[in-house]
């Protein structure tokens, strides 16, 4: 697959956009098994850190990610404008991650 730039900006110092293709977006709902939520539970009464629950939603940022990459590439796409994460709970036991930005065709000045 070719390279796509991904940036939190609104513009890539050095690329003028051409053309705007518009939304490109990856989403990805996930869910830890059983034994990792009772692990989680466990550990959410002591307070801190729930390792499990980060470790999840880690992998499922950079998942999300990787099918923004691909959704944007499958558009003609070689930068992303304005990448922005969202989440939100699904039941108890899923999370739901979506990255999401503007498909733009960029070309170094």
């Amino acid at each position: 697959m070719n390279v796509v730039i991904v940036v939190t900006t609104e513009h890539i110092v050095g690329y003028k956009v051409d053309k705007v293709l518009g939304q490109a977006f990856g989403v990805v709902v996930r869910s830890r098994g059983i034994a990792g939520n009772v692990v989680a539970s466990l550990r959410g009464m002591v307070g801190g850190e729930i390792k499990e629950y980060t470790e999840m939603l880690e992998d499922a940022r950079r998942s999300a990610i990787d099918r923004l990459v691909a959704n944007a590439h499958a558009m003609g796409a070689n930068a992303v404008l304005m990448m922005r994460f969202d989440s939100s709970e699904m039941g108890q036991t899923m999370s739901e991650i979506v990255a999401y930005g503007t498909a733009v065709i960029v070309r170094e000045e």
